[in-house]
């Protein structure tokens, strides 16, 4: 790894010639798995999500947050992974976010009971920063080639960790027990850290500065108040205490935050960076392409699971589900290294609008193609193509926009505001998921009417995000380059 580690963050640090390369694909892969395996373990439970009251011995309503402390963990470590990366460099918090993946799948595999369970579930969380400080750092040592394709395959693991962790969770579960489900992504968890360690260099990324405490706690709560409303809406009702009570308190607590980061010598985050018009109208597009990526997800396995006695369902089992959805991750990893091209030869934003474009166009052919599985797997293998397009062209357009030394910090930021987008969609398609019904042997069932409402919101979010797209300001030159 000489190669790489002894050259300077220039972005052409992985040293001349095959050899070079040949170390920074090798980093490339170990970064991409580690992705994966952190994406992996957001959707991980979601094949024993109606079980979970039994298996923990509560309610539903309280199992339920097993699976929203991950994603509010999630969001809420990305930006501060990200600035904790900018201080004391990437390599270090890659091992640190990796560890905390060892040790939350270890307590739960070990767990038998909600509270442990939760607390394990909030460390996987935690470990999302390491999507955001892998991105950032790849554009340090990569050599110029090869650094947009690097990045697209990067940011693509935030979706195909949970295309591919669908299926193979519901195989885990069905010849297994529940608990090889943590033993496995331990396992996983176990090789990043130990490849991170000898793999990954640790250039001299470090920038001086102080960790904004204050800021960082200032935004967690903000964020988790924002994020726990939007989550449990649907289940609390819009118009409950707790969820308006969590809303209002998000909004003056953020508010508060930002005041502070404005006043403060060393922010969390730099506001007056994050408002610049790219790096902004970015931000935006990415709530959109988030939006249109969870909507596909949480829509078409309902579709494809319900009874087909309803006339308009296709009675799949989670299973059949699983592997209807996989092929959708696997197009969003092929179409890594054609992002990359793209964003070489017509640059990001460009390649953004297409992202887009393909994404709402998936959504338009979901809407006729409803009447078997494989027709929904074609619909799913284009919004997944989208995504994947979109996703890899956002980093590079926030890095074309920021100083070396908040490159962790602003696609941390990235990151949590395309969670953002995905937790307001989940939120959206529940909520006409639901608004839409038909009574089968006493159970509410969507009607076919709400999936295609659902398909058609869809479709208005990606193209809102080719619009925001269309209004970043061209940029002379990739920073990439």
């Amino acid at each position: 790894m000489t190669a790489i580690s002894s050259a300077p963050a220039s972005g052409a640090s992985a040293g001349p010639g095959a050899e070079g390369a040949r170390s920074a694909l090798l980093v490339v892969a170990v970064l991409c798995f580690g992705g994966l395996t952190a994406s992996l373990t957001q959707t991980m439970v979601i094949p024993i999500q109606g079980e979970l009251g039994r298996l923990l011995h509560t309610s539903e309503a309280n199992a339920s947050w097993v699976v929203t402390a991950t994603l509010v963990a999630g969001a809420v470590a990305m930006p501060i992974a990200g600035r904790l990366a900018d201080l004391y460099g990437k390599q270090r918090v890659l091992v640190v976010s990796a560890l905390l993946l060892v040790l939350g799948s270890l307590v739960c595999a070990l767990s038998g009971s909600l509270v442990p369970m939760l607390g394990g579930r909030l460390l996987q969380g935690f470990a999302m920063g390491f999507v955001p400080v892998g991105i950032a750092l790849l554009r340090e040592i990569t050599p110029p080639r090869l650094t947009a394709t690097a990045m697209a395959a990067m940011s693509a693991t935030l979706g195909v960790g949970g295309a591919v962790g669908l299926p193979l969770s519901a195989w885990i579960v069905q010849d297994f027990s529940w608990h090889t489900l943590f033993w496995v992504s331990t396992g996983l968890a176990a090789v990043v850290v130990l490849a991170v360690v000898l793999l990954v260099p640790h250039v001299r990324d470090a920038r001086p500065g102080r960790f904004d405490m204050v800021g960082a706690l200032g935004l967690a709560v903000g964020l988790v108040a924002l994020l726990v409303a939007v989550s449990k809406g649907n289940e609390w009702g819009w118009g409950d205490g707790r969820t308006l009570g969590l809303l209002a308190g998000a909004v003056l607590v953020l508010l508060a935050w930002g005041g502070y980061e404005l006043r403060t010598t060393d922010p969390l985050c730099d506001l007056r960076t994050t408002a610049r018009r790219p790096v902004l109208l970015t931000n935006l597009a990415a709530i959109a392409i988030g939006f249109g990526m969870m909507a596909q997800a949480i829509v078409i396995p309902r579709l494809l699971q319900s009874p087909a006695a309803t006339g308009y369902g296709l009675g799949q089992s989670l299973l059949e589900t699983g592997l209807w959805m996989a092929p959708g991750g696997l197009v969003m990893m092929a179409f890594s290294p054609v992002s990359g091209r793209l964003i070489r030869v017509i640059g990001a934003r460009a390649t953004l609008m297409i992202g887009g474009t393909v994404l709402g166009i998936g959504y338009l052919f979901a809407f006729f193609l409803m009447d078997a599985p494989w027709q929904l797997m074609i619909a799913t293998c284009i919004t997944s193509a989208g995504v994947g397009i979109g996703y890899a062209a956002m980093p590079t357009l926030i890095l074309e926009s920021v100083p070396l030394a908040e490159a962790g910090s602003a696609v941390g930021i990235n990151g949590l505001v395309r969670s953002i987008g995905t937790s307001v969609s989940s939120a959206a398609m529940a909520a006409i998921l639901t608004a839409w019904t038909l009574d089968l042997a006493g159970y509410a069932l969507p009607t076919e009417r709400a999936f295609a409402i659902c398909f058609g919101v869809g479709a208005a979010a990606a193209f809102v995000g080719v619009l925001l797209a269309a209004l970043v300001p061209r940029t002379r030159a990739s920073a990439t380059h």
